[in-house]
């Protein structure tokens, strides 16, 4: 196993000793894909590492609890979807199952009713359609020409995808899969935030340095926001006010005043960082080449502590309580739990290889189980 590890870790020096285009956020827009097929070719080979957990059928209410308790992670090396049972009061966190998803699938989001998953798979070019009971692919649709970031509106259910290479917003119809529009976006947007009410979209436009704001109704934007240099993940607070981005070159977090249009504060973080979750009055971003979680009070604008967690942690989300933050770490394959008022790792797992899990990848009634689950210190 720690053969496997230096190997991994020196595959991702050279990587980066090519220009950092590992994850496609150093190098060229044209270089993107082509340099996540050169990464997964290059992890793949490693064979080392602990075995993955897998699933162990019990009636137990903690094992119950797992079930219904989930997250979904795009795993871009393996070309997978794993699923996690999150555990509860004594169950440890679990693969309960792997779904073969081949495009090096990267971004992920669920439907309203949480009965479908939706995840781009860029090299493929493709939208893939997952039904979340069975755990089996329903269809494949295209999805233009660098399918990354994606995203749900919790009101309309209407699927809305970032391409890269087009420089637009794709909006589907979920009930058909029909693209119904078009928007254009800054070049190369990246992660979608949507408001709670549903009437603001918001994208992350990496090589524009901005964010835009696009009304839902109308799918007319409405402003673009200049933020820091290469804005890659993007989240929106629950009054739907403020947004946050992860800005991968300039190493910070802009913060945007949604109604204003304009940004009001910046945040200095770790290297590197991929994607921003909102909990308990305070902001967690992953540094992917720190190995951290740099946590950020949100009322002081003040670092308050960087977690340390596997190599290169990529997606990251906070669940209904704002209790619990799950983190996938790329380089490490593991899905990691944080507690949001200790700060602490309280859980991990061995997930698929090249976790990225870029969205929203926590299952709404996983989320609401956890509530029922104070004591829970795995």
């Amino acid at each position: 196993m720690q053969n496997g590890l230096v190997r991994r870790r020196q595959r991702l020096v050279d990587l980066r000793r090519t220009g950092g285009c590992l994850i496609g956020h150093l190098g060229a827009a044209t270089a993107l894909l082509s340099c996540w097929a050169v990464a997964s070719a290059a992890l793949a080979a490693d064979a080392g590492g602990p075995a993955r957990q897998t699933a162990v059928e019990t009636s137990s209410p903690d094992r119950a609890m797992a079930v219904k308790n989930l997250a979904y992670t795009t795993n871009q090396n393996s070309e997978t979807v794993s699923i996690v049972g999150l555990g509860g009061r004594t169950a440890p966190m679990s693969v309960l199952a792997e779904i073969k998803v081949p495009g090096k699938p990267a971004g992920i989001a669920l439907s309203p009713d949480r009965k479908t998953i939706y995840v781009t798979a860029p090299e493929a070019k493709e939208l893939v359609v997952i039904d979340a009971s069975s755990r089996k692919i329903r269809t494949r649709i295209p999805a233009g020409q660098g399918p990354l970031g994606i995203a749900v509106n919790p009101v309309t259910g209407a699927i809305l995808v970032a391409d890269w290479y087009e420089h637009k917003l794709r909006v589907i119809d979920p009930a058909t899969l029909q693209l119904t529009a078009e928007v254009a976006t800054g070049k190369s947007p990246s992660g979608i935030a949507i408001t709670r009410d549903g009437k603001l979209i918001l994208t992350a436009d990496r090589d524009s340095n901005q964010v835009s704001i696009i009304d839902a109704a109308t799918l007319q934007v409405t402003a673009a926001v200049p933020v820091g240099d290469r804005p890659f993940g993007i989240t929106v607070d629950a009054a739907g006010t403020r947004a946050y981005t992860a800005n991968v070159r300039s190493d910070d977090v802009s913060v945007v005043d949604i109604p204003s249009a304009r940004t009001i504060a910046t945040y200095k973080v770790g290297r590197r960082p991929y994607a921003v979750a909102l909990a308990s009055g305070k902001a967690f971003v992953t540094d992917q080449y720190a190995g951290t979680v740099t946590v950020v009070d949100l009322s002081s604008g003040k670092t308050i502590k960087s977690i340390p967690v596997g190599e290169h942690p990529e997606g990251i989300e906070a669940d209904a309580s704002g209790r619990h933050l799950y983190v996938a770490c790329w380089m490490e394959n593991t899905l990691e739990r944080i507690d949001s008022t200790t700060l602490k790792v309280t859980g991990k797992v061995e997930v698929g290889d090249g976790p990225r899990a870029f969205g929203a990848f926590l299952d709404a009634a996983g989320q609401d189980a956890a509530r029922a689950s104070p004591k829970d210190a795995h």
